[in-house]
């Protein structure tokens, strides 16, 4: 697929690496997700992976299967009642097997760091005697281009070579908001999240990405044991890439997706994991098709 031109540039959104030659789907994307039971500190590892299906519309015989996984260290810190710092340290691999051939990519991505502060909380009972907790959080972040991007803006194949970079050679922002409400076992999370990224030092700028999640979870107690299954919504959506402030052609795009997961905590450890399934998509106008994403982690809170 390394000749197609560069009129056929691709697409890349917002949660760890995912992309596919023409559409990208993901340089510096940050999933977050239920954070773990914590009240001052954690510290886990987290793995995530996505793949991906291209075929060229125009020409059926150029085609690409990718496979994305990202091991990422992440930690939090509560400082205070009101504030929470995020960090995220990813490694990616990336694995595409296409019309070219085979190839195979890995490196340190780009480090992400997110504050949040809590804007409000509310903690009582209903007139029924049902215990109820609400919080809602603002906050924002930004990533940093520790990844390797190392491509020649020249190059006719320069989309399919940018999305097999490790990361995305900019620095980029993020901001976010998040209402939690609790009703005895029962939680539903909420989160609106919206990515702006800037362009580097070739003039290659990934389409912004905004994001809105709801997870509903059910807690289960036995001791110093507590499962949580849960089950969500996520829309992501992503606008078109750039080539020095000019928009590239068939990038950009949409993914409605539902996911089902479970938490479990041990005292201080807690075990994670969900598979997220598309419902409806449209990415680089429907030539390329997310078919799974996954994630798992293992966090120790202190």
């Amino acid at each position: 697929m390394k000749k197609i031109t560069i009129i056929l540039l691709l697409s890349i959104s917002f949660t760890t690496v995912q992309a596919c030659e023409i559409c990208g789907c993901g340089l510096g994307n940050y999933y977050v997700g239920l954070l773990p039971q914590f009240k001052h500190n954690f510290l886990g590892l987290r793995y995530q992976h996505r793949q991906f299906h291209t075929v060229m519309a125009e020409n059926t015989s150029q085609y690409s299967k990718d496979y994305f996984s990202t091991v990422e260290l992440w930690g939090g810190w509560n400082i205070g009642k009101k504030w929470q710092v995020l960090a995220i340290l990813p490694v990616n691999f990336i694995h595409q097997v296409s019309d070219d051939g085979v190839t195979n990519q890995k490196g340190l991505g780009d480090i992400a760091v997110m504050a949040n502060y809590k804007l409000w909380e509310k903690n009582g009972s209903s007139a029924k005697g049902k215990q109820l907790q609400q919080q809602i959080w603002i906050g924002g972040g930004i990533k940093l281009p520790t990844g390797q991007f190392n491509v020649d803006a020249a190059d006719p194949a320069l989309v399919s070579i940018a999305n097999t970079q490790t990361g995305s050679a900019s620095v980029d922002y993020m901001i976010n908001g998040m209402y939690d409400l609790r009703i005895n076992k029962w939680g539903i999370n909420t989160s609106l999240s919206y990515k702006l990224n800037a362009a580097n030092k070739d003039k290659y700028s990934f389409g912004d990405k905004f994001t809105a999640q709801s997870i509903l979870s059910y807690k289960i107690q036995k001791g110093n044991s507590i499962i949580m299954p849960n089950l969500g919504l996520q829309l992501e959506h992503s606008s078109a890439n750039q080539l020095d402030k000019q928009i590239i052609a068939a990038t950009g795009g949409h993914v409605f997706s539902t996911a089902i997961g479970i938490e479990w905590n041990y005292k201080k450890i807690t075990i994670g994991a969900n598979l997220q399934k598309p419902l409806a998509q449209n990415l680089s106008d429907k030539q390329t098709t997310l078919n799974y994403r996954g994630m798992a982690h293992l966090t120790y809170s202190f």
